[in-house]
């Protein structure tokens, strides 16, 4: 620990804040209101609501979609680069500044206005990492509708899934994605899902890209391009603070993916703070977050907080590695002079297996950059120690949640810049106050393992609930501890306050940090004629953080080879997930360790995939199956 920075029990900045918002949340936020733009300043702080959220500036009225673009414009950046789009795999770089953008955004609201969509309305968007789609994104938020973005990597099935449940009026799609070197057409798959669908919209709207025309169904289908260009431009609809910006949709344990709620006015002001507080940014910066627009992390620091803050965000179609090689981001921050950069460990694991050395690097200029972030999945020592080494810049982990939409722990660089401390977060950000419990509720001990929890209220950004789901709301998170939010994390906080975060408690992992349920793998696993029952679970793996496996049994007198079923599993959950499941490998075993009441050990299997040392549950009904299973993982 550098003896010169200090720790989150020493900072006098960051305790300042943390206690303010801990004694005094209305307060504490309403004063953190006052730094945006309302149409109706709030002056309402938090309340639960009948579903049992906590809501925040009830009485406030605002446009998420003016904040991000108009006011930026009032206020005299009309003419700074608002939205940087580069894409290696079309070789296109495109610029539009907060007044170009502004014009884009409203004529396309415009155009989903003559398609029927108004305040309230859901709309889907399928879409590639293209500018269109934070276009259609603000667009929908511009109009007071819903989006829900569902990441381009999803299968039918699983889009069919969100469209069933978000029932939108329109669905925003594009003709193609690109992989690397590979183009996806997405216009079947949306096909697919539509007639996989119950719930049909009534329209959707088609980007035609150059790499594959998409055959459009008339009367349906509309030519995102024509409807846009004669489309009149529109003004912003004024919402309440409460009423809903998105819905994404995150993994449940059950296989049914929850559609987390956000609200607009809570979620515009934990945005601009956490830009401040979090990542230290100035409004005029550049801002990139390697990620997805599908993800949480694309929807908060790819489109909303670098806007409302009026940074310059970077949206980048493009892979850490084979775009065209290990040199890409390092490109992409000398070309657009990111000051920060924000993506998963998993990223730099991709780098640093290419260019172990790090030779890629002296041929750019990356002295614009600041600081590195860190997120979605846990940050490795080595990769930490790696990338440090390597640039000689802060290397800042953080960590947060789909539901939470912005960090609960970070080292908070716009108060103070505290010690690094690798495998750990730093310290809850102000305005999250965490404990650790043990099974009983009460708060454990300095360094003692338990249940990460959040005290309530959770503070503005949060989700405000699952959508159309109340009662699954409160089981998910609110059910099992008093007064709290269960986070599903384990973790402990140490003797200086750092808070480390250990691991999942559910059966959700994480490859590469997108938040996948192993229960939806295991039930489609299941359902092959062949298997009489499964387990699929989490296992550590040195690039992707976590991948899937799943151990099998087959049903008695099977005469189907196990190689060709193993295949068939392989590609059932490619089909019905899509790749970004990663699920590669499975292993026909005899039987599956229960406990005598027929319960899986999964922790116990969890142990034994990753060569861990495990005790035998007293509770198990036959200890034999373990060394078995051992033997076969070891040969198979």
């Amino acid at each position: 620990m550098d003896s010169n920075l200090l720790t989150p029990l020493a900072s006098q900045a960051y305790q300042r804040a943390h206690n303010q918002a801990k004694t005094a949340p209305d307060a504490f936020w309403l004063d953190e209101a006052g730094r945006i733009t309302w149409i109706r300043k709030p002056t309402a702080g938090v309340k639960r609501d009948a579903d049992g959220g906590d809501r925040w500036f009830s009485d406030g009225q605002l446009n998420t979609s003016w904040l991000a673009l108009d006011a930026q414009v009032e206020a005299g950046r009309g003419e700074q680069v608002a939205l940087i789009y580069d894409s290696p795999v079309t070789d296109r770089i495109q610029r539009f500044t907060y007044a170009e953008l502004t014009e884009q955004v409203a004529r396309t609201a415009g155009a989903l206005a003559e398609l029927g969509v108004t305040k309230g309305d859901r709309v889907v968007l399928y879409m590639p990492m293209v500018p269109e789609a934070v276009i259609g994104m603000l667009a929908c938020a511009r109009l007071g509708a819903i989006h829900s973005v569902v990441f381009g990597g999803f299968a039918a099935r699983e889009l069919a899934i969100r469209i069933d449940d978000a029932k939108p009026r329109v669905v925003l799609s594009a003709s193609c994605g690109i992989e690397v070197d590979r183009v996806i057409p997405y216009k079947p798959l949306l096909d697919s899902a539509l007639e996989q669908a119950t719930h049909q919209p009534e329209a959707t709207l088609i980007l035609q890209r150059q790499q594959v025309e998409a055959v459009l169904q008339a009367g349906r289908d509309h030519d995102w391009h024509e409807r846009v260009a004669a489309a009149q431009p529109v003004d912003p609809v004024p919402v309440q603070a409460t009423d809903p910006l998105y819905i994404l949709y995150t993994s449940g344990t059950t296989g049914k993916p929850k559609g987390v709620v956000r609200d607009n006015g809570g979620h515009a002001v934990a945005m601009h703070y956490s830009m401040d507080v979090v990542y230290g940014m100035k409004p005029g910066e550049v801002f990139w977050a390697a990620s997805d627009v599908g993800w949480v992390v694309g929807h908060s620091y790819i489109v909303y907080a670098p806007l409302i803050y009026g940074c310059t965000t970077v949206l980048y179609e493009g892979k850490p590695v084979r775009t065209p090689d290990a040199g890409a981001f390092w490109r992409v921050i000398e070309a657009h002079k990111v000051n920060a950069l924000f993506t998963a460990p998993t990223a730099f694991r991709a780098i640093r297996k290419e260019d172990p050395e790090g030779a890629m690097l002296a041929r750019y200029d990356i002295s614009s950059l600041k600081r590195l972030f860190l997120a979605g999945e846990r940050l490795d020592p080595p990769t930490y120690q790696w990338l440090k080494d390597l640039t000689g810049l802060p290397v800042l982990d953080h960590w947060w949640q789909t539901e939470t939409g912005w960090a609960i722990a970070c080292n908070p660089v716009g108060l103070e810049t505290m010690a690094e401390k690798p495998g750990s977060a730093t310290a809850p950000t102000p305005g999250f106050q965490v404990d650790i419990l043990d099974l009983n509720g009460q708060v454990c001990g300095s360094s003692v393992e338990g249940a990460v929890c959040i005290r309530r209220p959770l503070p503005p950004g949060c989700l405000a609930g699952i959508w159309n789901d109340p009662d699954r709301f409160h089981q998910s998170y609110f059910a099992s501890y008093d007064g709290h939010y269960l986070t599903g994390d384990g973790g402990y906080i140490d003797d200086d306050g750092y808070l480390f975060i250990m691991g999942r408690t559910d059966d959700v992992i994480n490859v590469a940090g997108h938040r996948l349920s192993t229960g939806e793998m295991e039930e489609i696993v299941a359902s092959h004629p062949q298997v009489a029952e499964c387990a699929v679970f989490g296992v550590d793996d040195q690039l992707k953080g976590q991948l899937p496996l799943g151990l099998v049994v087959l049903k008695d007198g099977c005469s189907q080879a196990p190689d060709d079923i193993v295949r068939e599993l392989v590609g059932m959950v490619r089909e019905q997930v899509g790749a970004v499941a990663c699920f590669r490998r499975a292993v026909i075993v005899k039987r599956l360790p229960k406990t005598r009441s027929g319960k899986i050990l999964r922790r116990v299997l969890r142990q034994i995939a990753n060569g861990e040392a495990y005790a035998v549950p007293s509770t198990i009904d036959d200890p034999i199956i373990l060394e078995e299973i051992g033997e076969r993982l070891a040969t198979a």
